[in-house]
């Protein structure tokens, strides 16, 4: 929505002149689970790779595969024993305790799963994979996990 204020691309494409007022956040969030909700999101998707594979833009012979944790929305506090039985655990201090997705699970966002990646801490993630065409660098497929949201 920050890019929207003033980016004139963005505004252009979701039919915003540049008086106009830009949406709050929460509209925003409403309108895209609405999409989701309703698969017009991956029916636009999928027309695009149509037209995309119609103008011969997909070579099918040289594809990448690429894969990324994509930072969850919720905070470790959330973070929650799935059983309820957190106890003295609350007000966020985990030192000493373990948690793990089989057995712990975010009360704001249940989808969210703890991930590592290198050598950083854990933080509530998605894995987000993307299988793109090399030639023209178009993305063919994407599936982000935990959320079972594929295109394709």
């Amino acid at each position: 929505m920050e890019q929207v204020q003033y980016n004139l691309l963005y505004r252009w494409f979701i039919g915003l002149a540049m008086e106009d007022a830009v949406w709050v956040p929460t509209v925003f969030t409403k309108n895209r689970e609405r999409l989701l909700e309703h698969d017009a999101v991956i029916e636009l998707f999928n027309h695009v790779l149509q037209s995309a594979d119609g103008h011969g833009w997909l070579s099918g012979e040289h594809f990448s595969v690429d894969g990324t944790l994509i930072q969850a929305w919720a905070s470790h506090k959330s973070f929650v024993r799935k059983d309820g039985s957190d106890g003295d655990q609350g007000g966020g201090s985990f030192k000493g305790h373990s948690r793990s997705n089989e057995t712990h699970q975010s009360s704001t966002d249940a989808d969210a799963r703890l991930y590592r990646k290198g050598g950083a801490a854990s933080e509530l993630r998605f894995m987000g994979h993307t299988l793109s065409d090399n030639r023209h660098g178009l993305i063919a497929s994407a599936v982000v996990t935990d959320k079972a949201t594929s295109f394709l």
